[in-house]
């Protein structure tokens, strides 16, 4: 009965899905990579009681419809409403069996299904209908050794080695405790229907999206089994427009994690190159400034004195700054032990309310070093110039001469003030998506990034908090 909620928690970390390669081979194919250690697998068999409880509560259970031959007629019947009540377990073991699979032992489990049961009988002589609701009380022990194995392109979990013990099954009908003999025959059919359908709970996600931007993180190879961890290697293709991402020269190598953490995220620079480059031609790098945020801004003390045509036109009505990234122009991404070093060239202007000229205009190229970090379920961006050139400057008069003397004031304040305020709208943003997508729901424990040559790694421990356990079963099951 548990078995696929006990491997929920396990398997949507690892989204199953695309061609198998043996893993040497796809290792070149690989765009993100996630490593679960043993450590990890104990949190989640102390917590297996909260997982069944939580999964079987905000599951919800289609309708089940059938026959069956009975004698010289046919049963007809459906099962609706199917609901799980009272779920206990006495205790839950695991182990991780390096190159076979992952063992389970689940005792001691209770529970209650209610539901409505429809039936009708009929043959040449008699045709009865009627509907009735049911509970089915049960207690039993389940052992479990599922094997992880690739396919029809995805990669699934064989159960066929497997027991289950009942200690108790009892069917009760409301309205008739001594059914008779047609209602007796529904006992083997609910137990074999009711097996069925807590069966068919099974969610993989293969596709991660934002708008028109997705990220395919479908498997390249079958899932590696240690003693000490479970790994599995994913594509990490970017689309957008209809237009796929290529990875084939990824870098990756088991030997660039370790096991001392609960889990670990492997991202190659392909990936991410990619993805900024996918946001960079979605037009997403676009910002306003005006009021008195645009105000503040300005406050920032540099050495360069602002040229009074600037302090003029700050001061006319209604001013606004737009920033935006220059489409015509690629953006990079390049990781390194320093950090991960991102080049951009920005196009910003000043305009008046009301016209369509801009007072001033400029075009920066921009190479920064950002290192990241997470805190607090937030992330933190830690951003350093390394080179800021002013490539093109035009003013609403088209004096040249104006148009110089801002050039040195230009570069400092994208430095000190633009490469700030660009990081402080990133921050909440992705952010924001992260949560999308549930990362919020999990307590995150002393998450490090390490940025090395072609790659980042991302690695953590986690706590399951009962509340936010639920939650996120809750958004699984839905």
């Amino acid at each position: 009965m548990a078995r696929r909620s006990l491997l929920l928690v396990v398997l949507v970390l690892f989204k199953f899905s695309s061609c198998c390669l043996d893993p040497p081979e796809a290792y070149r194919f690989t765009g993100a990579v996630c490593r679960l250690t043993y450590p990890a697998a104990v949190v989640l068999n102390e917590k297996t009681t909260q997982v069944i409880e939580a999964a079987f509560q905000h599951a919800r259970y289609p309708v089940v419809e059938g026959e069956r031959s009975v004698g010289l007629g046919t049963i007809n019947y459906g099962f609706h409403n199917l609901e799980i009540h009272n779920l206990s377990i006495g205790k839950s073991e695991f182990e991780l069996k390096e190159n076979v699979g992952i063992g389970m032992t689940i005792s001691n489990v209770s529970a209650v299904f209610k539901g409505t049961l429809n039936y009708g009988y009929g043959s040449w002589l008699v045709s009865v209908k009627q509907s009735v609701e049911f509970e089915v009380v049960s207690q039993i022990d389940l052992g479990i050794n599922p094997k992880l194995y690739c396919g029809k392109g995805r990669v699934a979990a064989d159960t066929s080695d497997c027991y289950l013990t009942f200690h108790k099954l009892k069917l009760l009908l409301h309205g008739d405790r001594d059914p008779g003999l047609l209602k007796r025959a529904f006992t083997d059919i609910v137990t074999f229907t009711v097996k069925l359908v807590v069966k068919s709970q099974d969610q993989a996600e293969q596709f991660l999206s934002d708008g028109s931007i997705g990220v395919d993180i479908s498997v390249t190879s079958y899932p590696i089994i240690k003693t000490n961890y479970i790994e599995s290697y994913h594509k990490g293709l970017v689309t957008y427009n209809q237009s796929t991402s290529d990875m084939s020269h990824s870098v990756f190598h088991p030997s660039q994690l370790s096991e001392e953490r609960m889990l670990y995220f492997w991202f190659s620079d392909d990936l991410l190159n990619s993805l900024l480059g996918a946001i960079h031609k979605d037009g997403r790098f676009v910002r306003n400034i005006s009021g008195a945020e645009l105000t503040d801004l300005f406050q920032t003390e540099l050495s360069s004195p602002r040229p009074e045509l600037l302090s003029k036109w700050l001061s006319s009505e209604a001013p606004v700054l737009q920033a935006r990234s220059v489409l015509s122009v690629a953006t990079h991404l390049q990781s390194t032990p320093e950090g991960t070093s991102v080049q951009a060239v920005a196009g910003v202007e000043l305009l008046q309310e009301g016209q369509d000229d801009p007072l001033l205009y400029f075009e920066t190229d921009v190479a920064v070093t950002v290192q990241a970090s997470y805190a607090e379920k937030k992330l933190i961006l830690m951003a350093t110039g390394q080179n800021v050139s002013i490539t093109k400057v035009s003013t609403s008069d088209g004096a040249t001469e104006i148009a110089n003397s801002l050039r040195v004031y230009l570069q400092e304040a994208v430095e000190k003030m633009g490469i700030p305020k660009v990081i402080s709208y990133l921050e909440p943003e992705i952010t924001a998506v992260m949560d999308e997508h549930g990362l919020n729901l999990f307590d995150i424990i002393n998450p490090i990034v390490t940025h090395q040559n072609g790659y980042v790694v991302v690695q953590l421990d986690f706590g399951f908090p009962q509340h936010l356990l639920v939650e996120f079963l809750k958004r699984t099951l839905e």
